[in-house]
């Protein structure tokens, strides 16, 4: 048994929802304290601190898509209000795009890191329990 493997047995049970509180703070759903990403949507394949192995957990689609909820629910009421303002298409399209492409590229992180934060805390995605 490696450091990584008896320090990952000694830690306490980690509930849901911290286990997804700290995947959306970027960090290890086990130990709160290795990173999550090696860069930026690239997950770890183990936490440097702990152990822990991440390999098998694969959010696919759920992060994108609930970005995509996320940010369409923010963003829309403010759409409709300039549009009810009477803005032109083109002062809309210049103003909404790149506030929607920056939100979404600023969010995905966190909701792959929280969706993984889930998974592993439910075991899916291996054969691994937490």
């Amino acid at each position: 048994m490696t450091t990584e493997q008896a320090l990952a047995s000694s830690l306490p049970a980690v509930s849901t929802g911290t286990a997804i509180w700290r995947g959306l703070r970027c960090r290890c759903p086990h130990c709160g304290e290795g990173r999550l990403f090696r860069s930026y949507l690239k997950q770890v394949d183990q936490c440097a601190v702990c152990g822990e192995a991440y390999s098998q957990i694969r959010a696919d689609d759920f992060p994108p898509w609930l970005t995509i909820i996320i940010v369409g629910h923010v963003l829309v009421p403010f759409l409709l209000m300039t549009e009810h303002m009477g803005m032109s298409l083109e002062a809309e399209l210049l103003l909404w795009l790149p506030i929607t492409l920056l939100s979404v590229v600023a969010l995905l992180p966190f909701t792959k890191g929280a969706i993984i934060g889930l998974m592993w805390s439910l075991a899916l995605g291996g054969d691994e329990t937490p």
